[in-house]
């Protein structure tokens, strides 16, 4: 089983930063895929960002190219979420997920969820 914990979220004022961070624990990989998903209460959750873990190929969704960087730090197990210049529609919930193939990741079925951070964007 592998396991995900997050932190680094809280409250912002629009246009600042924050970090998020997802430590994994528990068993490996040799090939494996990490994102991050968030979601707005009544609304499903939705893709944010995802790299390959040995590959560090990344994926964003449009309305955060630009503002958002994800990336993993291999010797500590864990993968981060830069996230600049946000905005009060980036609220959320935000969930870290991994998957041994990052196609099922990026779909919305991963086989691991983290237990969610919340950030909060005010205007």
């Amino acid at each position: 089983q592998v396991q995900l914990v997050e932190s680094g979220g809280g409250l912002v004022q629009a246009g600042g930063s924050l970090r998020l961070s997802c430590a994994r624990s528990g068993r490996t990989f040799s090939y494996f895929a990490m994102g991050w998903f968030r979601q707005v209460p009544g609304k499903e959750r939705e893709f944010v960002a995802s790299i390959h873990w040995l590959g560090g190929n990344t994926a964003y969704t449009d309305s955060v190219k630009g503002r958002f960087t994800i990336s993993r730090e291999i010797a500590k197990n864990t993968v981060y979420l830069q996230m600049n210049s946000l905005k009060p529609e980036d609220t959320a919930v935000y969930y870290c997920a991994a998957d041994s193939a990052e196609s099922r990741l990026r779909a919305g079925s991963p086989g691991t969820w983290g237990q969610g951070t919340q950030v909060t964007v005010s205007s």
